[in-house]
């Protein structure tokens, strides 16, 4: 076993479909530096490029420092961690990505999933630290998540655990871009907001009237970013729209419940700005659908306290905590 001492650093990369973001992260979690480039999501070897330029420029500022470089990235991983089997909006398809990096940037690795590194440090540092059996919840363009039970990263048998956004909640329902109809992120995540918002702008423009001012009257250019501010602004329709979100945020945490009985779900991504807008109604909802309420404790349900800063962190918890166990 590699002993790591308790002042060292480690990197932590946080790779999405528009940006490559990178952190020296110190054991306490404090980001003591940081720096980013573009994502040129297209190709392969451009976005490993990225990657090892920020690498590069967080190394050269503390030189010694570091004990390793963890990289949490949007999309699917076997059980190792070592190969992308697929990324939505990157070009990563059975992609071995740790291999890779590892002849390039010649450090120890941890690479693994973005909601996973997410997780993770939300349980170190963060809403979920100390529980016995936590869920990270990420709302954004769709919606993923990491499981987090008696003090380990869990990813299942495979690899791909956490996919909540991928449930099926209405059959025959809405086209997914996995295939399937009537997926979860469908319905309760940021584009479910905007899709929604646009359809019934196009149905009835005079009650949408305050949104469509966002968007010089273009129905078809509402995204849910800007539902969610006209929300914050006291909108009634935004309003209504962002509490259908949170209702079936609600009953997919309570079916997640069911069958995981978790002690706290931390729900993070950019649609858990809109705080108690969207958790109020879910929690709402989780105690109404909730499998044997009233007999039984349900989950917490609080928003993330690291922010989008939550991956890089978790990322170079998880390579610190990987070389200390002699594993990266």
């Amino acid at each position: 076993m590699t002993v790591v001492a308790a002042s060292t650093a480690a990197l932590g990369i946080d790779i999405g479909g528009t940006k490559v973001a990178g952190g020296v992260v110190a054991p306490d979690g404090t980001i003591l530096a940081t720096a980013r480039r573009a994502t040129p999501g297209a190709s392969v070897t451009e976005t490993e490029d990225a990657i090892v330029d920020v690498v590069e420029e967080l190394v050269a500022g503390h030189a010694g420092e570091v004990v390793g470089v963890g990289i949490g990235a949007a999309g699917w991983f076997d059980r190792t961690g070592d190969t992308v089997l697929f990324s939505p909006h990157l070009a990563w398809r059975n992609t071995p990505l740790r291999k890779e990096l590892a002849a390039r940037l010649q450090r120890p690795l941890w690479v693994g999933n973005d909601a996973d590194a997410a997780a993770w440090a939300e349980y170190r540092y963060g809403a979920a630290r100390g529980a016995d059996l936590g869920l990270m919840i990420t709302l954004g363009t769709g919606i993923g998540g990491g499981i987090v039970m008696d003090g380990r990263l869990r990813r299942g048998s495979h690899g791909v655990a956490g996919e909540w956004g991928h449930m099926r909640v209405v059959p025959d329902g809405r086209l997914c871009a996995c295939g399937n109809r009537g997926c979860w992120e469908q319905y309760a995540s940021g584009t479910a907001l905007g899709q929604t918002a646009r359809k019934v702008a196009r149905m009835s423009p005079a009650a949408a009237a305050v949104l469509l001012e966002r968007v010089d009257g273009r129905a078809d250019r509402l995204t849910g970013e800007h539902v969610a501010r006209a929300a914050a602004d006291g909108d009634p329709l935004a309003l209504e729209l962002v509490t259908e979100v949170g209702v079936w945020l609600g009953q997919g945490i309570a079916d997640l419940a069911a069958v995981l009985d978790p002690e706290v779900v931390v729900i993070g991504g950019g649609v858990s700005k809109l705080g108690e807008m969207v958790l109020g109604p879910a929690r709402g909802r989780l105690e109404h659908a909730l499998p044997g309420r009233g007999f039984r404790p349900g989950p917490r349900v609080v928003v993330a306290e690291l922010g989008p800063q939550a991956g890089l962190v978790g990322a170079a918890d998880l390579v610190r905590r990987a070389v200390s166990d002699g594993e990266a």
